[in-house]
């Protein structure tokens, strides 16, 4: 069954949630690690699991788990072994589930009962080096699909209700990913990916392209962009139109750039018109919508206000 499908037929859109790692930091978290938010599954998952709740509070339909940076090889480098690092991602699972447990009281019921999306962030994350933002891995094909496959074996198995594919900058890797999940059809993903300008991918392919081969994979049930500028997101929705035959994924950061060297964002935006943007978006054919790097609870509240009047 196609998760997201109840939410389409109810309210045309899903409501997906906003920043973690940012928001994180914002509340007093220290995240100056090559973990990035993955840091506080051992440190601090109370946090966690209180922004799910938040962000659920705010209106957001779907909580994205903290596994965006959470690999076995990055966690067996901090000294845990294989079984706790698969057990730390099992954690991102079972944070969000909990939040979500503990915001779909009776009082909450006239609303869908919320999914969690598992992270599987792209390669480049791991690096902790701006990658995510280039797509220049050196990689083969088969070696992406092996250096995905271990944490996808481990999330398949955790309750997750779907995969979120995450700031994909490359159609390689994109490939890699489609071939990937096409070993495990029982669970649904997106794939989002990264862009630098209105028509392409951070790597320089085609958004186009990059759309044209997730809407061939069987288990791919949406696909779009991510931590991407605000500014690029009408054109890179434009450019898909009438090729697009999945739900089109919107969720950009603020707008500001990340420097991976001195680990902050630069480039300072004013807050995005969140309500006309959205609202844009989505006549323009984005279903899933929210919030990525620097955005809040409140922009998704803004989001959710916007496209679900009343609720």
């Amino acid at each position: 069954m196609n998760p997201i499908a109840p939410f389409l037929e109810r309210s045309n859109v899903v409501i997906l949630d906003g920043a973690l790692a940012t928001e994180l930091e914002r509340r007093g978290a220290d995240l100056r690690d090559p973990l990035w938010s993955a840091k506080l599954l051992i440190e601090n998952p109370h946090l966690i699991r209180q922004v799910h709740y938040d962000y659920f509070s705010a209106g957001a339909n779907v909580a994205t788990t903290a596994s965006y940076q959470a690999t076995i090889p990055g966690l067996t480098r901090r000294g845990l072994s294989e079984a706790q690092a698969a057990n730390v991602l099992r954690l991102s699972v079972r944070l969000a589930q909990q939040a979500r447990d503990e915001y779909f009281l009776p009082s909450n019921r006239e609303r869908l009962k919320p999914l969690v999306a598992a992270s599987i962030g792209c390669y480049g994350a791991s690096l902790a080096d701006g990658s995510e933002y280039r797509g220049d891995y050196g990689l083969t094909l088969q070696q992406l699909i092996d250096w995905h496959r271990p944490r996808v074996e481990i999330l398949a198995d955790s309750g997750a209700d779907l995969f979120a594919c995450e700031t994909i900058p490359c159609l390689l890797e994109a490939e890699a990913l489609v071939r990937l999940l096409g070993e495990f059809p029982h669970m649904s993903a997106w794939l989002s990916f990264s862009c630098k300008d209105e028509r392409h991918l951070c790597h320089g392919e085609s958004f186009r392209d990059a759309i044209e081969l997730a809407n061939a994979a069987p288990n791919v049930i949406a696909a779009g962009v991510n931590c991407s500028a605000p500014r690029f997101i009408d054109g890179l929705l434009t450019t898909v139109a009438e090729v697009s035959t999945i739900p089109l994924v919107v969720y950009p950061n603020r707008g500001e750039s990340w420097d991976a060297k001195q680990r902050c964002w630069q480039g300072a935006t004013a807050e995005p018109e969140w309500r006309d943007c959205v609202q844009r978006w989505h006549k323009a054919g984005a279903r899933l919508i929210g919030g990525c790097c620097r955005t809040t609870p409140e922009t998704i509240r803004h989001i959710a206000t916007a496209l679900r009047p009343g609720v």
